[in-house]
């Protein structure tokens, strides 16, 4: 985590701990519904107070006397995030007041030991006596506070900043982020899992385990990635339900934060007209991609299948050929490492910069193959071009009429700076504006 403290928030279910997450990290990013058990890995945002900054990580509520499969997975992951955790934070709900479930939960963390601290949600008045049943057990001075409409979390902060263990670095390094897309079901959580080497995310047999965007650090080759599982998107008329909605909304989001995207498909069943969209989705927000298709070991297939796989992948999306395919199996971890090289590879497509002088070379050598179309009473002519940005690379190119240049050209432009450059795995842009100056 880069030297970074990591401050894990733990409690029984629904006493708050999303709502204070969001609070705390000064967004909506965990999802906050009254159905008990809605958060189900931990989930993990940078956050800062006073000039330091922290990872905070929310996780599912800790139901020790059950034995349903669900709560016996989320006790494993809140025993990691006390495993990982510097600090943390233990949530109980002043409203429904002590519960037995508390008391275990303070044994839990107390044989870690690590600093912890005892945070009592939902008292709307920090002068009152609603939470002092809470000093049973053992655990020092509750700090009152409330998610909700954060009355007193400022004085958590402070004292949770106190706590904190000195940290080597002064902020998080650039990392590439990385969102994991795709349908429901399609692997996404044990693709993760596999590349980590570690069971760090839930990964059940049910569709729609993961619902909000988990964002998962990682360094590789002493480069640092924060790898980001998202829900998967289904077809609109499929989200009946809140939780689902704003995962949908979530899983947007996660794309629009995102460097490069991985898209998971089915080897199974194809390219499904919803992968594409989620896969237009990223690559108009204009994010490098990679089709990571998954299951491959279940595919029955010859050394032609990968070929015939892509092609049609790219006939249907001609904007695919540009875009690297895997053929992974999280199941056996058949090229689940490739993934790394290829991501390696995209990121440094992503941040090429083409020189001026090569980039005006290339648009003559174009130009002298094929001029634009000329329009009736006017002549077009493109002077000059220039990258004017990375991450997705972008290219103006310069004339007298830029609005009258056609679609089809703009294509052959587009074809040819490929051909020099290629910026595999990333959209390139193409803008044409008009010529400054004398004319």
């Amino acid at each position: 985590m880069s030297g970074i403290p990591v401050v894990a928030l733990v409690g029984r279910p629904n006493v708050g701990k999303s709502a204070l997450f969001n609070r705390i990290v000064g967004d909506d990013s965990a999802i906050v519904s009254e159905e008990a058990g809605t958060t189900r890995d931990r989930h993990f945002a940078l956050a800062q107070w006073n000039g330091r900054d922290f990872w905070l990580v929310d996780t599912g509520g800790l139901v020790e006397d059950s034995d349903l499969p669900m709560d016996v997975a989320i006790k494993r992951q809140v025993r990691q995030a006390i495993a990982e955790a510097d600090l943390m934070l233990l949530t109980v709900d002043a409203q429904a007041g002590l519960h037995p479930s508390d008391a275990r939960i303070v044994d839990l963390i107390r044989q870690s030991r690590k600093p912890w601290m005892l945070v009592a949600n939902k008292v709307d008045d920090p002068r009152s006596s609603d939470f002092f049943e809470f000093f049973n057990l053992g655990a020092g001075d509750p700090i009152p506070v409330s998610a909700t409409n954060g009355k007193n979390s400022g004085d958590l902060l402070d004292a949770l900043v106190a706590r904190l263990p000195t940290s080597e670095a002064d902020g998080p390094p650039e990392a590439t982020r990385v969102a994991v897309i795709g349908r429901p079901n399609t692997g996404k959580s044990s693709f993760i899992n596999r590349l980590l080497g570690e069971d760090r995310l839930v990964v059940s047999d049910i569709a729609g385990t993961t619902r909000d965007s988990i964002d998962t650090p990682f360094v590789f080759h002493g480069e640092p990635y924060i790898f980001v599982d998202t829900a998967g998107l289904r077809r609109k008329s499929k989200i009946d339900d809140g939780v689902e909605f704003y995962s949908a909304l979530r899983t947007r989001r996660a794309i629009d934060r995102a460097d490069l995207c991985l898209l998971l498909i089915d080897a199974t069943e194809g390219l499904h007209n919803q992968d594409l969209k989620i896969a237009t989705l990223a690559w108009e927000a204009g994010r490098a991609m990679i089709i990571v298709v998954n299951k491959w070991d279940l595919k029955d297939k010859d050394d032609k299948t990968a070929a015939k796989f892509q092609k049609e992948c790219v006939e249907k999306a001609p904007y695919l050929k540009h875009v690297p395919f895997v053929f992974t199996s999280a199941l056996t971890g058949q090229r689940v490492t490739k993934v790394l090289e290829v991501i390696r590879t995209v990121r440094e497509e992503r941040a090429k910069r083409i020189p001026t002088s090569d980039v005006n070379e290339a648009l003559h050598e174009l130009l002298a193959r094929r001029q634009p179309p000329q329009a009736a009473g006017n002549e077009v002519k493109l002077n000059y071009a220039t990258q004017v940005e990375t991450a997705p690379p972008t290219i103006v190119v310069f004339g007298n009429h830029p609005d009258l240049v056609q679609e089809h050209y703009i294509r052959y432009l587009h074809n040819g700076f490929r051909e020099k450059w290629a910026f595999t795995g990333n959209p390139l842009r193409i803008i044409l504006k008009r010529k400054s100056g004398r004319n």
